[in-house]
């Protein structure tokens, strides 16, 4: 049963269930409200999740979606759309306590791709900060 929480640990969640799907957004929605270039979702029952600490704020991102928060640090942890996810919450994945465990098995809403995306493998890597 994977744990999670967010950065400051004040919402911490449990999930017991199957997973449907794990899938890495590019959709421009989850870029502007993540600030992050890609999101992975994993997608669950809504009723395999339970909230064991804390409790998230809620933020309607569109007509039908709403994106659950750490009110405290920010972190962006669930998902709900019923008209298009009907129950399923979807978990930003990378908030697994083993989300090495975890990996993404499909690409999702590629045509919101920044057209630089596919360039940033041939990009030079650093293991910490360039220069250190």
């Amino acid at each position: 049963m994977p744990n999670g929480r967010c950065h400051c640990s004040a919402v911490q969640y449990s999930v017991d269930g199957d997973m449907h799907h794990h899938a890495v957004c590019h959709c421009e929605d989850c870029r502007r409200c993540s600030g992050a270039v890609t999101v992975p979702w994993i997608a669950f029952s809504k009723d395999a999740l339970r909230v064991t600490a804390g409790a998230p704020k809620v933020y309607r991102s569109s007509e039908n979606g709403e994106r659950h928060f750490c009110g405290d640090c920010g972190t962006g942890l669930f998902y709900f759309n019923e008209q298009f996810l009907p129950g399923i919450v979807d978990i930003q994945s990378v908030t697994f306590e083993d989300a090495e465990a975890w990996p993404p098995q499909v690409h999702i809403q590629v045509a919101d791709s920044l057209t630089w995306e596919d360039s940033l493998a041939s990009l030079p890597k650093c293991d910490r900060y360039p220069g250190q």
